[in-house]
């Protein structure tokens, strides 16, 4: 399995118009969470960064909320912000511009937002330019820092140093809650929040 835990340059010049970080000179981080709502992993990561007086952005998937409406209020009610994930997880690359669109809008009608994720980072630069312009207008937000929690492969301890070591003041950081990623999740987040509590960090939505 590829990928990239720290997003490089050139990756970031070649997609100029899509968000990789929030500039700031400020102790910020902007944590994110991937896949949700989720019944068991979702009210762990709440539950975590209401410990740390934490605020998160959290791109949910329009089936799962759905099917888990009082998660995702429960998101909305403790001051977190979420973004549309598509409905059903559709790889950017895998699927046809008119079908993607069409389930983009499936998720818009459960989650109010003007924040979009590609699931997997996947998109299209035709589909990009859509996405932001009118009738959608959204904001395409992708990450500086990956913590990889989706790897089987790796430990807790292994995706929690990911980002210790890479995020930087306005690092948007990804993790994802899932049942695929719990195992690690559970014990990597809070090692992260410690970590950047210690060093005086706040952890702020993207807006």
């Amino acid at each position: 399995m590829f990928y990239l835990v720290n997003t490089p340059w050139w990756l970031k010049t070649l997609y100029r118009g899509l968000v990789w970080q929030i500039p700031t000179k400020e102790k910020v981080l902007y944590l994110s969470f991937d896949d949700g709502p989720h019944p068991v992993a979702t009210p762990f990561v709440l539950d975590m960064l209401k410990k740390y007086d934490a605020r998160a952005t959290f791109f949910c998937i329009g089936k799962n909320v759905e099917a888990y409406p009082q998660l995702y209020r429960r998101t909305l009610l403790e001051g977190h912000r979420v973004g549309n994930h598509t409905h059903d997880h559709l790889n950017g690359w895998k699927v046809d511009d008119k079908r993607y669109l069409e389930n983009i809008r499936d998720a818009a009608r459960l989650i109010d937002s003007d924040l979009f994720r590609p699931p997997y980072g996947r998109i299209g630069a035709f589909q990009s330019s859509l996405l932001r312009s009118a009738p959608f207008h959204y904001k395409i937000i992708m990450w500086q820092v990956l913590s990889a929690d989706f790897d089987r492969a790796l430990t807790a301890d292994q995706c929690a140093r990911y980002v210790t070591r890479h995020a930087r003041p306005g690092s948007i950081v990804v993790f994802h809650d899932s049942e695929k990623a719990f195992d690690r999740l559970r014990g990597a987040l809070p090692a992260v929040l410690e970590h950047f509590s210690g060093l005086g960090y706040r952890f702020e939505a993207i807006r």
